[in-house]
């Protein structure tokens, strides 16, 4: 069986590293245009016979009933690589062969990207990644077992991941996807994410409400300072 797995932690304190350029607020309400389109786009996907979402997060929690996807509540959020390991031994237990850990911040993410993650088919043993922007970070994770190894999210978590696997004598398949690999951790991410069309998506549809885009788009400053 093959499985999604979404983590969702208190958006009121996530995106600290956007804390030097994003407001409290902002950054809260930036957290949760991700979150909507995140969900919407899992609405649309077809190869996962179950959806997981991970978390304590009231909205979050109301949201995944809604859509009728298995919620496993947490008592108390100590880590994502707590949080997902924990929920990862559950998805096992429930007969889940391949799990796919998907983060929040991916605003550029499809349907088919997740789907075409699911329908690896390599060995049983085995570890599908998909690196962030930089490279050093893990944006998606699809692992055969389940808990084939912890998990290690934050600074360097690509080679930490790739170690694991290696150590647990898995197949390694390095995907590249630039939608997927389009994270928004800190003000460079974000920069590189205004060069995109957004206007299909809730976080596109709030930059520029907000005026963030008109803040940190290039391209929209360089023509104000040519209209002047």
């Amino acid at each position: 069986m093959r499985a999604l797995l979404i983590p969702v932690k208190d958006l009121r304190n996530s995106k600290k590293r956007l804390m030097g350029v994003l407001s409290h607020e902002e950054r809260f309400a930036l957290a949760e245009a991700m979150l909507a389109d995140t969900f919407r786009v899992v609405q649309g996907i077809r190869c996962a016979e179950k959806i997981f979402v991970v978390t304590n997060y009231k909205p979050a929690m109301q949201l995944a009933e809604e859509n009728r996807w298995e919620l496993l509540r947490e008592e108390q959020q100590i880590s994502e690589s707590h949080s997902v390991d924990a929920a990862s031994l559950i998805c096992e237990k429930r007969g889940v062969t391949g799990l796919l850990r998907l983060p929040l911040d991916l605003p550029l993410i499809q349907s088919s990207d997740i789907d075409e993650l699911l329908t690896f088919d390599g060995q049983p043993r085995a570890l599908v990644i998909v690196p962030s922007r930089d490279g050093t970070g893990t944006n998606a994770m699809l692992r055969t077992h389940p808990t084939l190894f912890p998990s290690h999210f934050g600074k360097g978590s690509f080679t930490k991941h790739l170690a694991e696997a290696e150590s647990a004598h898995a197949q390694i398949v390095i995907r590249h996807n630039p939608r997927l690999e389009m994270d928004v951790d800190d003000e460079s991410d974000l920069r590189a994410l205004l060069e995109h069309d957004l206007s299909a998506t809730a976080t596109g549809r709030w930059l520029r409400a907000s005026g963030i885009e008109a803040r940190f788009s290039p391209k929209l400053r360089t023509g104000a300072m040519s209209a002047r």
